[in-house]
């Protein structure tokens, strides 16, 4: 799901227009970010936390030509879900899962099969890289 993709559901939900729901949108995104850069953490009630961390200076290898490379310490911003947000998250995936199994029993096919099958019909990213001359 994109940004995109929620202002148009928030705009279903609320009557608003998708221009007004994009600006909520966007000034609730940037505001998390000014609060994160002046407080380094960010709370919401039932949903998560938002958290600045440190990340200390370690040796890491270029996975391309691996060649060893030292990655300096750093900022990072992490994030924390809240209980009710895994719990629901948790609930709903079960469900979904369940309903899958049931559907698949229904047609006689296993989870693997169905699994398989769905990983067959879905489309696959193409990488073209570009030669060089």
């Amino acid at each position: 799901m994109t940004k995109k993709d929620i202002v148009r559901l928030v705009s279903e939900k609320t009557d608003l227009s998708q221009q007004a729901v994009k600006e909520i949108v966007q000034q609730t995104l940037e505001s998390i970010i000014e609060v994160l850069v002046r407080d380094g953490r960010i709370e919401l009630r039932n949903f998560g936390v938002f958290k600045v961390k440190e990340r200390a200076a370690r040796n890491a290898r270029n996975p391309r030509t691996g060649e060893e490379v030292q990655v300096p310490e750093h900022e990072t911003v992490a994030f924390k879900p809240g209980k009710m947000m895994v719990a629901h998250v948790q609930r709903e995936r079960q469900k979904k899962a369940a309903a899958k199994k049931r559907a698949a029993s229904k047609a006689g096919k296993t989870a693997k099969t169905v699994k398989a099958s769905e990983k067959a019909t879905k489309p696959t990213k193409k990488v073209v890289k570009a030669s060089k001359k």
